[in-house]
């Protein structure tokens, strides 16, 4: 006889059904969750629900002066709760630039986005390239997402511009404009399409905060309909910098804008009081180092570096600020029981020097304070309380937020998605790539009271490339010099080895005598001898290709170099069965001219030949 639902008879089997339903749901989840972990995919967030994100993005902050160690919310609620990547990079250490290639997945020399201001960067340059109609929020809303700005999106995005055209992307936005951007008492900000409203008097990160938890409750309060991608973007610490014309261009000189010590809070003015830039061995040295400019820079005398010192503590104080914000949008959302389901990214556009080599403070230098910056996530399924080494950078940012989101990934970025997974990241430690692409143009100002001298010819490729058992910086600059760095045995590059004698060799681990590491040991450890000469020539001819690399290429440079799939890293295209390709058959880098912007032609050579195929440019 039939059991109906609606008889009494039904009830207890219904019931015992449903909840053999239900379990059956919950164990099925954590099945599925467990498995994309496992085939090296990003986490699901909860089943049926994409991830919210949250990016909190600083202007200048070090890694390499500890400013992390003074922001106890960012421990507490990031650090502990989630990953660092201690080897992420940016690509270009100067704000808009990082800030393009970050936002779009391309290195600079493929947006041609390159200066803060016209005619070779700022916002201008971004709309006239057409990177308004393809970057990041754009791609994250046709994956059904809500986007919020808060703060400096761009340099150079005005009270004049910044509806010629209004930036594309955002269902919420409120943008820090020029020339009141790095203003702490007297910032500017535009809200949606709304007229630019002053904010004088204010504290420029407070009102910036408040602003962004306005966004947080409107995306939280649409989130069952749709995810929302927020990016909190205040100026701290960058100093503070009064502008003298509502632009920035290629007219720029030393009176162009006013540069002082960043600004805190009036309730984190006592901070820090004996706080110092750490001495390390690289700063302020008895003998200069580097090449260019920088090899001129005088001894810092006591009154300098006590000015500096000074500089540094209102850094470290403008970031309590920032600190502040860590704190609250991690507490409204686990209020609001978001939490468990939202990524947490925090990082910085590039990084920052203080007296390190004799230098003002400032950035846009290929020494790894300026390009070595913070990158901490929390998330679903990220390892808490760890630190990676496998090597990031800026370019691939765009790519993780995507994989993310769910979105269909474009086959044009420059970067590769980040792994978040104790599985992806164990697997990628020996997969991923050891390079990073540095490019730099046009001219540098450092900040402060006696840094205000403009040096011009600042135009160089660099090269980072960080291996198990080697890790080393190679800079060709458009002077001609040239600067070899050698971080393992010299970490805070003040031997450039570039010009040492030829007899001079570098130590590596397992070395292949054919062109592949594939089937030795994890634990191998035969040292092996290389002369300079050797390393030197890889080490160029791996910068001609990712010079002017696109998509793959600047991932993968070495299946340009050896497509037949044998060379995969430095190690293995050591191998002297490759010495006459290296050094005989390839065209080093060099510059016809030192240029203020990307200009193709003065940037020599185009491309590298591949081996097998000596007759044939890989272009």
């Amino acid at each position: 006889m039939p059991i109906f639902a609606g008889s009494k008879r039904g009830q207890p089997i219904m019931a015992l059904s449903l909840l053999v339903c239900l379990l059956f749901g919950f164990y099925s989840t954590r099945y599925l969750i467990v498995r994309a972990a496992d085939n090296n995919q990003q986490p699901l967030a909860a089943a049926g629900r994409k991830p919210n994100i949250v990016f909190i993005l600083t202007d200048d902050q070090d890694l390499h002066m500890d400013s992390l160690s003074y922001m106890p919310s960012l421990k507490k609620h990031l650090t502990d709760h989630g990953t660092s990547f201690h080897r992420h990079y940016c690509t270009v250490a100067l704000c808009c630039p990082s800030r393009v290639s970050l936002w779009t997945g391309k290195a600079a020399h493929n947006t041609n986005v390159t200066d803060i201001g016209p005619p070779h960067g700022g916002y201008p340059k971004f709309v006239s390239q057409g990177f308004n109609e393809a970057y990041l929020p754009l791609w994250l809303q046709e994956a059904g997402y809500n986007t919020y700005y808060v703060g400096k999106l761009f340099n150079a995005q005005t009270v004049d511009n910044y509806n010629a055209p209004h930036a594309a992307g955002w269902t919420g936005s409120d943008f820090l404009l020029d020339p009141y951007t790095y203003e702490y008492l007297n910032a500017t900000f535009q809200r949606n399409r709304d007229e630019p409203a002053s904010y004088e008097g204010q504290y420029s990160t407070d009102v910036l905060a408040r602003k962004a938890y306005g966004f947080l409750d409107d995306a939280m309060g649409d989130q069952q309909e749709r995810p929302f991608f927020l990016t909190i973007a205040p100026t701290a610490p960058h100093s503070n910098v009064h502008i003298h014309s509502h632009k920035i261009d290629d007219e720029f000189t030393e009176k162009s804008v006013t540069q002082s010590p960043p600004v805190p809070a009036e309730r984190h003015e006592h901070l820090f009081e004996d706080v110092k830039v750490p001495r390390t061995p690289h700063f302020n040295p008895d003998q200069p180092n580097g090449v260019s400019w920088i090899s001129r820079l005088p001894k810092q005398n006591e009154t300098v570096v006590e000015f500096n010192d000074h500089f540094y503590r209102n850094r470290l104080r403008t970031l309590q600020a920032v600190d502040e914000i860590v704190d609250e949008v991690v507490s409204r959302l686990d209020e609001a029981g978001l939490l468990d389901n939202t990524y947490i990214f925090y990082s910085t556009d590039n990084g920052y020097h203080i007296g390190q080599h004799r230098l003002q403070p400032g950035k846009q230098c290929a020494y790894e304070e300026d390009i070595n910056i913070p990158l901490i996530v929390r998330g679903p399924g990220v390892p808490k309380g760890e630190m990676t080494e496998i090597v990031t950078s800026h370019t691939d940012l765009a790519p993780t937020f995507m994989q993310l989101a769910g979105a269909v990934l474009r086959d044009d970025l420059d970067g590769a998605a980040i792994p978040l997974t104790a599985v992806s990241l164990g697997e990628q430690r020996r997969t991923r790539q050891e390079h990073v692409n540095v490019e730099m143009w046009g001219i540098i100002m450092s900040e402060g009271n006696y840094g205000s001298v403009l040096y011009p010819n600042h135009t160089y490729k660099a090269l980072r490339v960080l291996g198990e058992d080697y890790s080393f910086l190679y800079t060709v600059w458009c002077s001609g010099e040239h600067e070899l760095y050698d971080l393992t045995k010299d970490p805070y590059e003040v031997d450039n080895l570039y010009h040492a004698s030829k007899e001079t060799t570098v130590d590596f681990g397992f070395l292949p005598s054919s062109g592949s590491t594939a089937g030795i040991p994890n634990n191998s450890t035969t040292t092996t001898s290389v002369h300079l000469s050797r390393l030197i020539s890889r080490l160029d001819t791996l910068l001609v290709v990712l010079k002017t690399c696109k998509a793959r290429e600047c991932t993968h440079p070495w299946e340009v170099l050896h497509p037949a799939g044998d060379v995969r890293n430095l190690n293995d295209a050591l191998s002297a069965e490759f010495n006459d390709f290296y050094e005989v058959q390839q065209e080093r880098v060099y510059f016809t001219q030192c240029e203020k912007g990307y200009i193709a032609e003065s940037e020599g050579p185009m491309g590298a030949r591949s081996y097998g195929m000596v007759d044939e440019v890989a272009m």
